[in-house]
């Protein structure tokens, strides 16, 4: 690469922190060379001056000086553990990309404590010029299923513009406290990240607050098991942080097992009910790049699956069918 450039962060980067985003999109500029750079001011976003740790928000444009060419990245270490694990959880896989199954408790980027991610993981699947697989888009940790993961940075660019226009569709299955009122609807606001004692959560707030977005989903009920849970299934518009999880605590139904955003006091489960997060990333469409579309569902995880038959809900009966850009 010769000169400076100047790159737009995605949507689907949201929250981001600048050293995973160079890990990202430059995976063969090491860390130190980044703290380097960005000590010397080479490195900024909005023309300001960060730090490795600052966060990104979509929209925002991220200064990138003269670097190493990304399509010839230098060699990465290869775990062949880590490989088979990986390989294990593919749902499909064609030239560009792999849809992956991710499990649900797998972080997708490292962190503060994080040391086993999807992110680092990836690395042992390099492909024939050694690049090492680039993610699409992003899952939170509890949360598991289709994730799109791309094999060279053609692919990346290319996925990366589907997620970005929203021409990916993306349904998923949860599982929630209480029956949804109405039963189908749609669920519109704007989110705020919030510091807490337990770190950031999204917290909705009126338009025009600071930092806000707005954030919309589509939601329909499933099948119920009485007036106390309610499989419900989920179509992001777009794609806040947390945003599922948020939103189905604003309609009263948090979602079962939601560490940051159950909010009904004194609640109490059901024998058999795993514990965990319900929210499942079940399929994913989107166009490929030689024209077709793809459409593809992920098995639910363990406990989830548990959860289904503790409450007598039957995926092979109600599943999504027809075409997932239709609304709840």
């Amino acid at each position: 690469m010769s000169g400076v450039q100047q790159r737009q962060v995605n949507d689907d980067e949201d929250g981001m922190r600048l050293d995973r985003w160079f890990a990202t999109h430059f995976p063969q500029l090491g860390f130190g060379r980044l703290q380097k750079l960005i000590r010397n001011g080479e490195v900024k976003v909005d023309k300001a001056k960060v730090t490795t740790s600052t966060r990104l928000s979509p929209g925002q444009t991220v200064r990138i000086p003269p670097i190493d060419d990304p399509d010839t990245p230098k060699p990465v270490k290869v775990n062949s553990g880590d490989a088979e694990f990986i390989k294990g959880l593919i749902l499909y896989e064609d030239d560009d990309i792999y849809v992956l199954n991710k499990p649900h408790g797998l972080a997708v980027q490292g962190g503060s404590g994080t040391k086993r991610h999807l992110d680092g993981m990836l690395k042992s699947l390099p492909n024939k010029k050694g690049e090492p697989p680039r993610l699409v888009h992003r899952l939170d940790r509890d949360t598991s299923g289709c994730i799109v993961v791309a094999k060279t940075h053609a692919a990346a660019s290319h996925f990366g513009t589907v997620f970005r226009s929203r021409s990916a569709r993306k349904i998923y299955w949860a599982i929630v406290a209480g029956n949804p009122h109405p039963q189908q609807g749609e669920i519109s606001c704007f989110l705020a990240k919030q510091a807490t004692t337990d770190g950031e959560q999204m917290v909705v707030v009126k338009n025009g607050t600071p930092g806000s977005q707005h954030s919309m989903s589509y939601y329909s009920t499933t099948d119920t098991a009485s007036r106390r849970f309610a499989w419900v299934t989920l179509k992001p518009v777009t794609g806040r942080t947390h945003q599922l999880r948020v939103h189905m605590a604003q309609l009263g139904t948090p979602i079962i097992g939601d560490p940051r955003y159950f909010n009904i006091e004194n609640w109490q489960g059901a024998p058999g009910l795993s514990e965990g997060l319900h929210l499942h990333a079940r399929r994913i469409a989107l166009p490929l790049r030689n024209g077709k579309r793809l459409d593809i569902s992920a098995p639910l995880p363990p406990h989830m699956r548990q959860s289904f038959e503790t409450l007598g809900f039957d995926p092979d009966r109600y599943d999504v069918s027809g075409d997932p850009e239709d609304g709840a």
